[in-house]
């Protein structure tokens, strides 16, 4: 019996598990492309939904393929009564992460038939999804507080609408704006640890309700997901501009995380970050100034003056707090806003797996004991 020779590599890292046209990064330059087109492109001149279009079916759609599609997830937006009333029981004090991973996987109860060979399911999956989880998020925000949800409305876009729910006030339309944009530069991010749980669901052939509620309890993570959460509550605690560099030479002497700054992949400024620090301007300058938006550059300049010869920089966790906090979101929201927008991502390689599917069954290398001794029950010590 021969050995298989494996090379150990922890998490994988730099492992290739996929071929896939899905999107692109070189975190030396700073480039993320989905489907080819720099991320610039999109924020400035696309829809999220127009993005989603894209990373789903490989194309931009046109004028009259994105009405359609836009209709059809306007037309979805609101979920079934029992869903609401399950949520109801879930209890306050949840986070609304897990809320969300019960939710999304309670979806497939209802429109699950895992007919992954049928083009017509999995449109109506993919706009099930995109449709449903914002209100899902929307709706225990409000349910935890002991409120009804507020139902979806058809005369607002895909951003605004979510923020209309979640706040019951029609937005302006730069916090909309700010909003879309957002989830366009969460929407894919290459093979991360939810996409990759979502890929390793997909490739038992599962059904995609499933297959999202996978993924989102992987976004879940501290390591993964909520790390905007981190810098915000690391900006509250600092609370002037002042005070960051003792704070921050604080954190390099303990040898401390800094929330927001590296990057598995960027060795420079995340293009995302770049991006979002533009919009958080424009929020400040027409909403109003507080001390959060300078402290955060003075934070940037102090960590990238002490650790940027690394390739620490700021990446897209740091300035998306600051736009969501602007935007009116909890920061116990904030990752399941990023979850509403990676949906489409997941979306993407989902049906991609599909179409060159294999499932997922990698080896380990053992490193434990052989033929040991069995000790009876009354044998055995406390």
């Amino acid at each position: 019996m021969t050995t298989l020779a494996c090379e150990y590599r922890p998490g994988l890292e730099g492992v290739p598990v996929t071929q896939s046209s899905i999107s692109f990064v070189d975190g030396q330059r700073g480039i993320l492309e989905y489907r080819g087109i720099p991320i610039e492109k999109l924020a400035a001149k696309s829809s999220f939904l127009e993005v989603a279009y894209l990373l789903i079916w490989g194309v931009l759609p046109t004028a009259s393929e994105l009405q359609a599609f836009e209709h059809e997830i306007t037309y979805h937006r609101r979920v079934k009564y029992r869903i609401r009333d399950m949520m109801k029981c879930f209890p306050e004090s949840g986070h609304p992460m897990d809320a969300l991973q019960a939710s999304a996987a309670a979806l497939g109860l209802f429109y699950s038939r895992r007919a992954l060979d049928d083009p017509a399911y999995i449109r109506a999956a993919v706009v099930r999804l995109l449709a449903k989880i914002p209100t899902m998020v929307a709706a225990f925000q409000h349910i935890r507080k002991g409120n009804d949800p507020v139902q979806p409305r058809d005369d607002q876009n895909y951003a605004a609408n979510f923020l209309y729910m979640l706040r019951e006030r029609v937005p302006h339309s730069l916090e909309a704006r700010a909003l879309d944009v957002c989830l366009t530069l969460h929407a894919e991010h290459t093979i991360n640890a939810s996409t990759f749980a979502a890929m390793v669901t997909a490739s038992t052939l599962t059904d995609p309700y499933g297959v999202v509620a996978s993924a989102v309890g992987t976004l879940a993570g501290p390591l993964h997901g909520g790390a905007n959460e981190d810098v915000m509550q690391m900006i509250e605690q600092i609370g002037a501009v002042a005070q960051v560099e003792p704070y921050v030479e604080k954190l390099l002497e303990q040898k401390a995380r800094i929330p927001g700054f590296g990057h598995r992949v960027y060795k420079v400024k995340d293009p995302r970050a770049t991006i979002l620090q533009d919009l958080a301007k424009e929020l400040f300058a027409e909403f109003g100034a507080d001390d959060y938006y300078d402290i955060a550059v003075e934070i940037e300049r102090v960590v990238v003056r002490h650790l940027g010869h690394k390739g620490i920089y700021p990446n897209v966790d740091f300035y998306s707090g600051l736009v969501y906090r602007k935007l009116g979101v909890p920061n116990d929201l904030f990752t399941p806003v990023f979850a509403i927008a990676r949906v489409a991502g997941w979306l993407a390689h989902w049906k991609e797996q599909l179409n060159h599917n294999r499932i997922f069954r990698p080896t380990q290398i053992y490193i434990g004991g052989h033929d040991l001794a069995y000790t009876d029950i009354e044998e055995r010590v406390d």
